[in-house]
């Protein structure tokens, strides 16, 4: 009797935290290898969640900017299509995975953090140089 119940606490805990991913979203790590094939395979939402000064710079063609630091960052992220999947950068990876758990709480469905941020891209073919 006492197994059973234990395989039915087990086999509940399962099911609810599976069911928890499912409505939270979830986060993957992705290599800037990863990254760049996400860019071309699917209709993806780039944000880059540096400041504005950071970005000057340098940033990812294609990527729309989302400090994560801003005052209004809440709201900004809002105009974000929740059903599409998100790819998060920054400049090493710390505020983008902050970022990735606050869309995942926002109810946000796939969200990429690129591993390392963008000092790991090496895709020059997608990347912008700002001039001095």
């Amino acid at each position: 009797m006492k197994r059973l119940l234990f395989l039915f606490t087990v086999v509940t805990a399962l099911f609810l935290t599976g069911c928890k991913n499912d409505i939270e979203g979830e986060i993957k790590l992705v290599t800037p290898e990863e990254m760049q094939t996400l860019m071309e395979l699917e209709d993806v939402q780039l944000v880059d969640v540096r400041t504005a000064q950071e970005r000057v710079d340098g940033f990812i063609k294609n990527s729309q900017n989302i400090d994560f630091n801003s005052p209004t960052f809440e709201k900004d992220i809002e105009k974000l299509d929740k059903s599409k999947p998100v790819i998060l950068y920054c400049h090493s990876g710390g505020r983008s995975q902050q970022c990735a758990e606050k869309l995942r709480d926002a109810g946000f469905v796939m969200i990429y953090d690129l591993k390392g941020g963008i000092t790991q891209w090496r895709f020059k073919d997608y990347y912008i140089e700002m001039p001095n």
